[in-house]
């Protein structure tokens, strides 16, 4: 299971420490965050303690409003299921209570220094939350970003992945990951590929060596991520096994449940792996657009035949 801790997002998100200094090392498995509502009515039948607790302008404006020894009590409840950390993310707040309980509970009581409000700060939150929290898995290959396309090019190992991808980022489009590239499955239709941290930025070619792509040819070479969108099997060329259908039908590939569309391509000395891979990444968006050239030519036979 991933795992993210308080720690984490004390350096990621540039928070102050209030209460709890000594449980940063508190873990936080679950994506996403809660803003306690019911809590507030003495409902805790469904409150998430493995979220982070976000207490921004409505919750603190309610507290506000409560006598102190009522405030006194509803803080008190939160803190007592003990969540794994509270980020307050309003501007100047009596925290003398939640201090107090938080500190006698062990539980980190976290306030944002920055000038955002709420609605600003939680979309940032959950969107690493989501990416480091997501299952992920390792496969070989290598990930470009072609026209705005993810494409994750695979294939046996010395087939030309690397090679194509240098073809590619000479094009303009970016490199991803070369050699190891980390899936993360985001949602039950999104993977998404990176590196990881260690190849980052570099492409290995056989008989030239390690390259660092932004170094070459700049920071429009190299992207962090990316969306992938097709998966391109590159294989070794067979005699007779390359059909000339109109419309090549896609297969899948299955990522941690999500189906990724599939295809391959068959190497053969002077035949341009790059500009079909970008023919592919092409095709695909304009299919996605609701256009087919295959309809569009058999469109067009029957218009003729028509004329007839």
């Amino acid at each position: 299971m991933k795992k993210v801790t308080v720690e984490n997002l004390i350096q990621k998100f540039s928070l102050n420490v209030l209460a709890g200094e000594d449980q940063l090392e508190k873990l936080i498995t679950q994506p996403g965050v809660h803003r306690p509502g019911l809590e507030f009515v003495g409902c805790f039948d469904f409150f998430p303690t493995e979220q982070v607790q976000i207490l921004g302008k409505k919750e603190v404006t309610y507290l506000e409003k409560l006598s102190p020894e009522e405030r006194k009590i509803q803080i008190k409840n939160l803190v007592y299921y003990h969540p794994s950390c509270f980020i307050v993310t309003t501007g100047e707040v009596d925290f003398d209570h939640l201090i107090h309980h938080c500190t006698e509970q062990g539980i980190p009581l976290l306030v944002t220094n920055k000038p955002e409000t709420t609605s600003e700060f939680i979309p940032k939150l959950e969107t690493y939350l989501i990416k480091e929290l997501a299952p992920e898995m390792a496969v070989h290959g290598v990930c470009m970003n072609v026209s705005g396309i993810g494409i994750l090019i695979r294939g046996s190992s010395g087939v030309g992945k690397s090679e194509t991808a240098h073809t590619l980022i000479r094009r303009g489009h970016r490199l991803v990951a070369d050699d190891i590239v980390v899936l993360k499955r985001l949602s039950s239709q999104t993977i998404l590929g990176t590196h990881d941290e260690k190849t980052k930025e570099f492409l290995a070619l056989r008989s030239i060596g390690l390259l660092n792509v932004v170094r070459l040819y700049g920071r429009k070479a190299f992207q962090d991520e990316t969306r992938i969108t097709l998966d391109i099997n590159l294989t070794k060329w067979e005699k007779d096994a390359l059909y000339n259908d109109l419309e090549q039908e896609f297969h899948y590939t299955d990522y941690m449940g999500v189906k990724i569309p599939s295809m391959e391509i068959q190497l053969q000395p002077g035949r341009d792996v790059a500009g079909l891979i970008e023919a592919a990444a092409n095709n695909w968006y304009l299919k996605q657009q609701g256009y087919s050239a295959v309809e569009e030519f058999m469109d067009r036979i029957k218009a003729d035949i028509t004329m007839e």
